[in-house]
């Protein structure tokens, strides 16, 4: 069994309670000791956008901007794919602390290697 775990999540904030789910996966897999990818596509790459994160919420109360500071804190990966960025116009100087640009060819190579939850 991997210790790796891939959470791919393509839902931006017009989506809260999937877009919370993952970031929160994220952090539950990394608290139970797991290697952690927090892979973003489409929409949600504006989960890693600077100051947007404040007012995203799941109908559980879970808080989408406090579980991304956990995974920032604990230097968890968190990457933004490149041409899913660059079409809303989001470029790296854009991106929270400790999340960069990623790609498809990045987000292959680690699900190869991990289990892989998708949002």
């Amino acid at each position: 069994m991997t210790n790796n775990v891939v959470i791919t999540v393509a839902c931006g904030p017009d989506n809260p309670n999937r877009a919370t789910r993952g970031i929160h996966l994220a952090t539950v897999a990394h608290k139970e000791g797991k290697n952690v990818t927090l892979f973003l596509l489409d929409d949600a790459v504006y989960l890693a956008k600077k100051g947007l994160l404040e007012h995203v919420r799941a109908a559980t109360g879970d808080i989408a901007d406090d579980l991304m500071t956990y995974l920032e804190a604990h230097e968890v990966d968190i990457l933004a794919c490149t041409p899913c960025a660059k079409s809303r116009m989001i470029s790296e100087d854009d991106l929270i602390d400790g999340a960069r640009m990623g790609t498809a060819a990045e987000l292959i190579q680690r699900s190869c290697e991990a289990v892989v939850i998708s949002l």
